[in-house]
């Protein structure tokens, strides 16, 4: 029985995977590396002839996102696996990813076999991710929700237990500290409590009595 050839894109700008991909396609059977691109723009001036399978795409591009590359994509060929490749695991960029139809994301570094495996798994199964953004995605699964709250104050609730300042939450969520700032005056309201430890100690109480 004979399988058809995968045509895969790589769009990264890292010296070092611009040197290991090659490699490591030299040796898949089932997968062809088509293209090799340091940008975004690069690969786009050769995508109707290269006709790619699956793009592996840095999330960090140099002038534009990695996320944004697949909006591009998507644009040209609507079928196309998108594997997402990046040092970043941060929940909000992953999500962001996702978002927008990748279809994978693997942090780096990556070997040989983790990149086969990824291959394969958005071949046949069509989703690919590595195995601490799974344990992300669980975790978020098992934070606890407050019905009395809002989801975003949900959001920043979980933040503070980890010990976040305003300023690293707001970076986290994208929004401004005085944005921050407005939800915990309610959240504090909401609680009836003054401070950051009374808020986290009467959240316990919840926890406990629930």
């Amino acid at each position: 029985m004979t399988t058809t050839t995968l045509r895969v894109m790589a769009i990264d700008s890292d010296p070092r995977f611009q040197e290991a991909y090659p490699y490591f396609f030299s040796t898949y059977r089932e997968f062809d590396l088509v293209g090799m691109y340091p940008s975004l723009e690069d690969a786009l001036e050769d995508f109707d002839q290269v006709k790619p399978d699956i793009i592996l795409s840095e999330v960090n591009l140099p002038f534009r996102s990695g996320i944004e590359a697949i909006a591009e994509i998507r644009k040209r060929n609507s079928q196309a696996q998108i594997i997402m490749v990046s040092e970043e695991n941060t929940f909000e960029v992953i999500k962001q990813a996702f978002k927008f139809g990748a279809s994978g994301y693997l942090t780096k570094p990556i070997d040989q076999a983790r990149l086969y495996s990824a291959l394969n798994s958005v071949r046949y199964e069509g989703a690919a991710i590595s195995s601490d953004i799974a344990r992300q995605v669980i975790s978020m699964f098992r934070r606890k929700h407050y019905d009395c709250f809002s989801q975003r104050e949900n959001e920043i609730i979980e933040y503070l237990s980890q010990g976040a300042t305003y300023k690293m939450i707001a970076e986290k969520l994208y929004v401004t500290p005085s944005t921050i700032n407005f939800h915990i005056q309610n959240i504090y309201l909401k609680l009836d409590v003054n401070s950051k430890s009374e808020a986290l100690q009467k959240l316990r109480q919840m926890d406990l009595a629930s």
